[in-house]
């Protein structure tokens, strides 16, 4: 018999005057021009990422530290004749102590793990700066 899979439930209010906030509490966030929804997409992305690497490299012994930027492309696509990201980029940069022997692979599993970025039809492109070096 295969395990049941864990299962995450989420939920956000959104008010009439469009304030959101989360069934975990904290400070509601106020509909504003400077926070889109494609802002919150890829806000969601990097902290997924970060999450999604912090808790692989936990397992591993590793303390993270870290940021990351996203930028992403909307635009109709080709395929379909719709509006969607069509490019999203994003970097990290982290230090991790002590320094891990199996860097791309603790990445990888980073990437593929962030449910955010496994959700999206698009693949983000990462660029990772590990204790000070670029990785590939």
């Amino acid at each position: 018999m295969a395990a049941r899979a864990h299962t995450f439930t989420y939920a956000v209010s959104l008010d009439r005057g469009w304030t959101a906030t989360s069934s975990e509490g904290g400070t509601p966030l106020p509909a504003e021009e400077a926070w889109s929804p494609e802002h919150l997409v890829l806000a969601a992305l990097t902290r997924c990422t970060l999450t999604s690497l912090r808790h692989h490299a936990k397992a591993g012994g590793h303390e993270l530290t870290g940021s990351a930027d996203a930028n992403g492309t909307v635009t109709k696509r080709d395929e379909d004749d719709r509006y969607a990201f069509v490019q999203i980029d994003v970097d990290l940069e982290v230090q991790l102590e002590p320094a891990p022997h199996e860097v791309r692979e603790l990445l990888n599993r980073a990437e593929r793990d962030c449910f955010v970025g496994a959700s999206l039809t698009l693949k983000p492109e990462y660029r990772w700066i590990v204790n000070g070096e670029e990785v590939r």
